[in-house]
């Protein structure tokens, strides 16, 4: 049996205003991208005919330019979830005009299936393969899985993008696993309507699924054919200081093997997404203190593909390539190789609280700003802004071995310090952070109380221009278990708004 072939065109014109799309992919990969092309060209012709046209997106995490950046800038995004890296998404978002919820990746599938989102219309998913069949289509994936296997059940209809950029072959990385319902567990132990079964990953390689998704074939509206390159993003090339950050998390690594606290076979990793994994990775790999290891973690980027190839990476869990084009080409040119390292996840399951605690793996994320008591910052600006969502840090951090979490210790060219007196916005709160990273070392908190970590953390992870005034805020604040003076910590904040630079804060004025 043939699906019907659509136009990009046609496929956009069968979305209706305030309708809910469900997407594969998981950051800039894997994502349906013809029919946004498509789509965000319909809307602006809508809006200049007076007519709203609006709809909401869901999704397993961030996604590329076509789905979120040009629907952002159309005025056609009703409301997002769960994460965000897009600029202009970030700028409209700030402008008020899109209702965004910035939620745990590990929670997107879950809050699908009970309805949280309301009845999801449309499930668009970019497929390498497909096999046409009367009753059921079975979809293969292409550099990502995200919440792919969970929206193409639940959706009223299906659209697929055959992108024949892929290789069929990506068939070979995927493992499709959704949980049953929490009443409706199979396992032996759990007694029948007591419970759900757990998910049965007991190492970083583990296949507990299939190698595609199935489809209810008469929910396929139809399917685009495209040739379309991977959105990928670039960034930037390591920095002194990344490279020594980098440096940094190995070092604190080390001494924990040395200590026992991490076993002499290691643990798996994670690393999340952007130039500083990429330096925490490219610093393992040339440290010989450290095994090979394993990664399991949301993504894998160029550096894991390259250590994969040499075998320093010896097992690799994720759920998505986030990768360039040419990582990707790569992957498929030696996919019989890579296949027996790698494997692609629905994003429940890498990012499973359960599995993520049983396996041991050690997280290490980025912050935008730490305060110097242990919280971290990782998506607004001056407590306000959108700068990114959380995506999956807390999945892993809150239930990591080991929870890292690195930033450099000054921005805009030193102007602004990452380590502050208090966050102007909390992702993760001091209880969740063990380690903080920065490019003048690292402060390990865990058995220490708040003033503790507070010297901790000046000392080892604050830039030395502003270490004289943390210590400064440390001592005139009022005592207590965790000092905290709320007007000077504020203006610690709002200085460097007004003047781009905290060194001129006089704490005097705020009656310390």
């Amino acid at each position: 049996m043939a699906y019907q072939r659509l136009t990009a065109e046609e496929a956009a014109a069968m979305i209706r205003h305030e309708d809910v799309m469900a997407l594969g992919g998981f950051t800039p990969n894997g994502n349906p991208k013809a029919i946004f092309r498509a789509l965000s060209k319909r809307a602006v012709k809508e809006h200049e005919a007076g007519q709203p046209f609006q709809v909401s997106i869901l999704t397993g995490a961030s996604s590329c330019q076509s789905v979120e950046g040009d629907m952002a800038v159309a005025k056609a995004l009703k409301f997002r979830a769960p994460f965000s890296t897009n600029k202009d998404f970030r700028t409209h978002t700030n402008l008020g005009e899109i209702d965004y919820e910035d939620m745990h990746l590990g929670h997107m599938s879950e809050r699908l299936r009970r309805g949280f989102y309301g009845e999801v219309d449309w499930a668009v998913v970019e497929v390498s393969d497909l096999e046409e069949g009367e009753t059921t289509c079975k979809a293969v994936l292409t550099s990502a899985g995200g919440v792919a296997a969970t929206i193409v059940r639940l959706a009223k209809r299906v659209i697929l993008e055959h992108n024949t950029f892929h290789s069929p072959k990506s068939r070979l990385l995927h493992d499709t696993y959704e949980p049953g319902d929490f009443l409706n567990s199979t396992h032996p132990f759990i007694p029948s309507g007591h419970g759900r079964e757990m998910m049965p990953v007991l190492s970083v390689l583990d296949r507990v699924g299939k190698d595609y998704i199935e489809i209810d074939a008469s929910k396929i509206a139809g399917v685009i054919e495209s040739h379309i390159p991977e959105e990928d993003r670039s960034f930037k090339a390591l920095t002194p200081e990344n490279r020594q950050m980098g440096l940094n998390v190995a070092a604190f690594l080390v001494n924990d093997m040395k200590k026992g606290h991490i076993p002499p076979q290691f643990l798996p990793l994670q690393s999340g997404v952007g130039t500083t994994g990429n330096a925490v990775l490219d610093a393992l790999s040339q440290d010989p203190a450290i095994p090979d290891f394993t990664t399991y973690s949301e993504v894998v980027q160029d550096a894991a593909i390259r250590m994969i190839m040499e075998g320093r990476i010896t097992a690799a869990s994720a759920t998505a390539m986030t990768v360039t084009n040419e990582a990707l080409q790569l992957v498929y040119d030696n996919i019989d190789f890579v296949s027996k390292h790698l494997v692609i996840r629905q994003s429940e399951v890498a990012n499973s609280p359960e599995v993520i605690r049983r396996l041991g793996v050690i997280a290490i994320n980025t912050a935008l700003e730490c305060d110097i008591y242990g919280n971290e910052n990782s998506s607004h600006v001056c407590g306000s802004a959108l700068m990114n969502g959380i995506g999956g840090s807390c999945d892993y951090e809150r239930n990591g071995y080991i929870s890292i979490f690195t930033t450099l210790s000054t921005a805009k060219n030193g102007k602004i310090s990452a380590i502050v007196p208090m966050c102007s916005h909390i992702d993760s709160t001091e209880h969740d952070v063990d380690v903080i990273v920065t490019e003048q070392g690292y402060a390990d908190l865990r058995g220490k109380g708040p003033l503790k970590r507070a010297e901790e953390i000046i000392e080892h992870c604050a830039h030395p221009d502003y270490r004289p005034l943390l210590r400064d805020y440390l001592r005139l604040a009022p005592m207590g278990h965790e000092p905290q003076h709320m007007r000077a910590a504020l203006a610690f904040h709002d200085t460097f708004l007004r003047k781009g630079d905290m060194r001129l804060t006089d704490f005097s004025e705020y009656d310390i």
